[in-house]
């Protein structure tokens, strides 16, 4: 069974769907008590730092998040879900977040004016360490992005893969033991994503 988390950032039907497709078992949850008990964790989610943080708060359930990924349940952060997932966020001007990796997110700055905020359509992921969700997966195949801010890790052990967008190389999959994250959206990027979902729902969280 994969539990999604719901802290109305949006974009749980859509990821709902996509595990859907691959015979996957999902539920929906906003209970601190129903992600305490699931086998399996997927974080996604749209739109700004500050106001996810205060939804997570609002429903009690940061307390929740950390547990369980203490406690080496396979967990996914998807988008604003990795970003969350890190010490602070450059959104809102400023915004602390989960702080379960290192590092911080940072707004895309960059001169050319050719080059477009927010980052929105297809790029290439360069594989940096080798990881069980990109199992069968072949390096700097693409994926899709939606987003202005990206997130700096600081432990160059945690960086799964990297893009580059913006004049700068970002990480765009990162993970440490259980959990695992990606800024692109896997139930957005056809059938390769489809396929980093069911490596994750295969995964026992152990790399």
């Amino acid at each position: 069974m994969i539990t999604i988390i719901d802290y109305k950032a949006g974009n749980l039907t859509s990821v709902k769907l996509a595990f859907e497709h691959i015979g996957c078992q999902v539920q929906i949850t906003d209970k601190a008590k129903t992600i305490g008990c699931a086998e399996k964790i997927v974080f996604p989610g749209v739109g700004a730092a500050k106001a996810a943080m205060e939804n997570l708060e609002n429903l009690k359930i940061i307390e929740a998040v950390k547990k369980v990924i203490a406690n080496g349940v396979p967990f996914m952060g998807i988008c604003i879900g990795m970003q969350l997932l890190f010490e602070t966020s450059q959104e809102d001007n400023g915004t602390e977040c989960l702080g379960v990796l290192a590092g911080s997110v940072k707004k895309f700055e960059t001169k050319d004016k050719f080059c477009k905020i927010p980052q929105m359509g297809w790029n290439n992921v360069k594989i940096k360490n080798a990881h069980p969700i990109f199992a069968g997966i072949e390096d700097e195949s693409e994926f899709y992005f939606v987003h202005s801010y990206y997130p700096a890790c600081s432990n160059e052990n945690n960086i799964i893969g990297q893009t580059e967008y913006a004049d700068v190389v970002f990480t765009s999959a990162a993970g440490k033991g259980n959990l695992v994250a990606t800024q692109f959206h896997p139930e957005r990027s056809g059938r390769i994503g489809l396929k980093i979902l069911e490596n994750f729902s295969k995964w026992d969280g152990v790399c």
